[in-house]
């Protein structure tokens, strides 16, 4: 296998990028430097592998092939057809072009698109006599290509289907969260097993099989297979290797203090399927209730939840009389509790009539949220910081 540092880049939710790359260098990846939109580092072939079977966070694990500059779709073409794709992948393969440009000058993305197949398929024609087939809904092989104003960068995907399609969520509900959003904002919430964790919306149950697996050490890819095992150069015994100490790592399947609720049964019932699936069933707590009415379940913990809004329920006003409601019982019931809200509807911060202490932004794919953070403590967050401040001026 090539010893020289493989390039990588790592796509994920906007706003989890500083998440994501703590993370991957916690997998062993080196020289990690955060981007909008992802992370780049650099790696061998078992950190390939690794990050795919381990990493919460990343959507992909994206292998960089060339880059370069080019004015011209020539030069697209050129650079493409110079690669050595019969060394990574046989010609039986299918593949899929993907490219996504900022700020670039060339008319077609679509046309380049075509050139980049193309380019690919010429050169397999000529060094093999054969060439792959395109398949767009489920190929072998899925090549990126990304343009800006002056470079062109060409990548591998050496995952396939995007990594927050753990294999273990059988239905979801009408708005679902993306698995890898959800362990983000696990991980932003510095939730650690242990601590008491609850969903009093939980719909299909997402966070909490998020949480179900981080408490037990349940590598997110281990039910899956990847892009890369298709590749010439695989090393089959090495991820056996890594697969095998990921499963041996994990813990036995008991009770956690993982707690969800839901007013609606059948949001339940998608969220028990789930935990069944995953083998998850007796980890997690889960009890039919009105989020208005509910006592919590210990003494302090952390609540995360992705409440209705706008997108997901049309009736505005129905919105507008429960997010006050739900600011009260907080208040009232879950003091010494950390609470996260994420939500898409702009009028949440202000119906909900607490003071956050942390607004993060984050995407869920296309669709634009806030995380925000409430540190419940007696006598309300103006209150406390007002003390604070009294101190402060004391000093």
């Amino acid at each position: 296998m090539n010893t020289q540092p493989l390039h990588f880049f790592a796509p994920c939710p906007r706003g989890l990028e500083s998440m994501l790359a703590i993370e991957l260098a916690q997998l062993g990846a080196s020289c990690v430097r955060a981007h909008n939109g992802g992370v780049q580092f650099q790696g061998d072939w078992r950190t390939c592998y690794r990050t795919n079977l381990e990493s919460r966070i990343a959507s992909r694990i994206l292998w960089r092939i060339t880059h370069q500059p080019y004015s011209h779709e020539n030069d697209i073409y050129n650079a493409a057809y110079a690669l050595p794709w019969d060394t990574w992948f046989t010609p039986s393969c299918t593949i899929r072009v993907n490219l996504a440009a900022i700020k670039c000058p060339l008319r077609s993305l679509d046309y380049i698109t075509l050139k980049i197949k193309d380019a690919v398929c010429d050169q397999f024609r000529h060094s093999t006599g054969e060439r792959p087939s395109v398949n767009t809904v489920q190929p072998d092989i899925r090549i990126h290509g990304f343009l800006d104003a002056q470079q062109f960068t060409l990548y591998l995907d050496t995952s396939g289907e995007a990594l927050f399609k753990r294999g273990l969520r059988k239905v979801a509900g009408e708005a679902p969260l993306r698995e890898n959003l959800a362990a983000g904002i696990l991980r932003l919430s510095n939730w650690q097993p242990g601590t008491t964790l609850l969903d009093p919306m939980c719909g299909s149950g997402t966070f909490l099989l998020e949480a179900a697996q981080i408490a037990l050490n349940i590598a997110p890819g281990s039910r899956r297979h990847f892009a890369f095992e298709k590749f010439i150069h695989f090393d089959s015994v090495l991820w056996r290797q890594l697969k095998a100490a990921a499963i041996a790592a994990q813990l036995s399947s008991t009770s956690q203090q993982l707690y969800g609720n839901d007013l609606y049964g059948s949001a339940l019932t998608d969220a028990r399927t789930n935990l069944q699936a995953a083998g998850l069933t007796d980890v997690v707590t889960l009890k039919q209730a009105n989020m208005l009415e509910i006592s919590p379940p210990a003494a302090n913990g952390i609540l995360i939840t992705n409440p209705p809004y706008g997108v997901r329920i049309g009736e505005q006003q129905t919105l507008a009389d429960f997010y006050p409601q739900l600011g009260d019982t907080l208040k009232k019931r879950f003091n010494g509790w950390t609470v996260y809200i994420l939500s898409a509807d702009p009028a949440l911060p202000k119906s909900i009539r607490l003071s956050p202490s942390r607004r993060i932004p984050l995407f869920n794919g296309a669709l634009e949220c806030r995380l925000l953070e409430y540190k419940m403590i007696s006598g309300g967050m103006r209150k406390t910081r007002k003390i604070e401040n009294s101190r402060s001026s004391n000093l």
